[in-house]
């Protein structure tokens, strides 16, 4: 009868076969499959996996003991915290790399949050499976939600040369949405948080090209037009969509691709159009809109003076409902890569804006 245990039960127990293990004193590993775990931000369920795809968009669960192991698939970086402890950025290369293992010192039940840190653009990461003891997945607490809609600012794209200095690597390298001012914010005033953002993205035309801008893939699941999938709005509404655009449509290029003067009435109508577009997929939402502190004297004045034109056209549309609010961050010296807020500079642009929404939130 022994050999009968070592041939057949104990290979089911290893695989998790808990009928099986459970009567006999053996340590039973759970399994927990990405599509039973509740998504937050941009990410679909993508055959039994969890596809994490927008900026910080994110997972949660909880397991017992002192380890799990997190299965995956995709190239990018996550980041994840543990009994609300921010842990480290870990990059992720292709599924042959073995899984993510946590381990924690400490006994008793344990929660996990895991953070897409780079973008959209940049590709998915996939969760395929979470193995370990007591397993379940978690909810966020209900809270209002801010959706935050920009570019490679809002995505905290070249914030965080900890791991791969400024200049080497490649562009998703350098990206950290978890520390960007949108999740700061929302972490600091307890709520919950959403991101569509694209790097180099724009109004009517983007940092060196004109499209497709943020309005024209903003219904799309994955924020890029060869996404077929369209957003389903009706998953999730914020109390406030937070717009940072403007950045990249004054922007002069590269200085080799030819590039028009900025056109300011047709920025101006175009974000007319895309906040009207917002407040058909959210009725009765809080419209922001932020300046960019990346522009300083006479571009930053023609940002805020655009802005404030959209705002009062908006009002002027739509009398019954809230009123635009608008906020302009004071111009910065960004310390980051290639003249973008480093992780400090967020930390910095997080404690100007959050007193605006904690009383938009009153």
């Amino acid at each position: 009868m022994k050999w009968m245990f070592y041939r057949f039960v104990l290979p089911i127990c290893l695989l998790g076969g808990c009928f099986s293990c459970a009567g006999m004193g053996i340590t039973v590993i759970d399994s927990l499959p990405g599509s039973a775990l509740p998504l937050y931000g941009r990410c679909l369920v993508n055959d039994g996996r969890a596809e994490l795809m927008g900026s910080a968009s994110h997972i949660g669960f909880s397991f017992a003991g002192n380890e799990c192991a997190v299965y995956t698939e995709g190239d990018g970086y996550l980041q994840y915290v543990v009994d609300g402890l921010d842990q480290k950025r870990i990059k992720i290369t292709g599924s042959s790399h073995g899984p993510l293992l946590i381990r924690t010192s400490k006994a008793g039940t344990h929660s996990v949050w895991i953070y897409k840190t780079t973008e959209a653009t940049s590709g998915p990461l996939f969760i395929t499976q979470i193995r370990g003891k007591g397993l379940q997945p978690l909810k966020e607490p209900a809270a209002p939600l801010i959706e935050f809609v920009g570019n490679s600012i809002t995505c905290g794209a070249m914030a965080d040369a900890s791991e791969v200095p400024c200049g080497s690597g490649e562009y998703a390298d350098h990206h950290n949405a978890y520390y960007a001012y949108g999740p700061r914010v929302a972490r600091e005033l307890g709520v919950r948080y959403m991101l569509s953002s694209v790097s180099g993205s724009g109004v009517y035309r983007n940092w060196n090209s004109d499209g497709p801008t943020l309005p024209q893939v903003y219904e799309k699941a994955g924020l890029q037009l060869s996404d077929d999938r369209p957003w389903d709005f009706t998953k999730e509404r914020p109390s406030i969509v937070s717009i940072a655009l403007g950045t990249n449509d004054l922007s002069h290029g590269d200085g080799v691709r030819p590039r028009q003067p900025f056109d300011s009435a047709v920025f101006v109508d175009t974000y007319i159009k895309f906040v009207r577009l917002v407040k058909s997929k959210y009725t009765g939402v809080q419209i922001v809109l932020l300046n960019s502190p990346m522009l300083h004297g006479a571009e930053g004045l023609l940002l805020e003076h655009c802005i404030t034109a959209v705002k009062k056209k908006i009002d002027m549309l739509y009398p019954s409902g809230k009123r635009v609010a608008t906020f302009f961050f004071k111009p910065m010296e960004p310390r980051g890569c290639a003249a973008h807020p480093s992780v400090e500079d967020h930390a910095i642009l997080a404690d100007e804006l959050l007193p605006f929404f904690k009383q938009l939130l009153r």
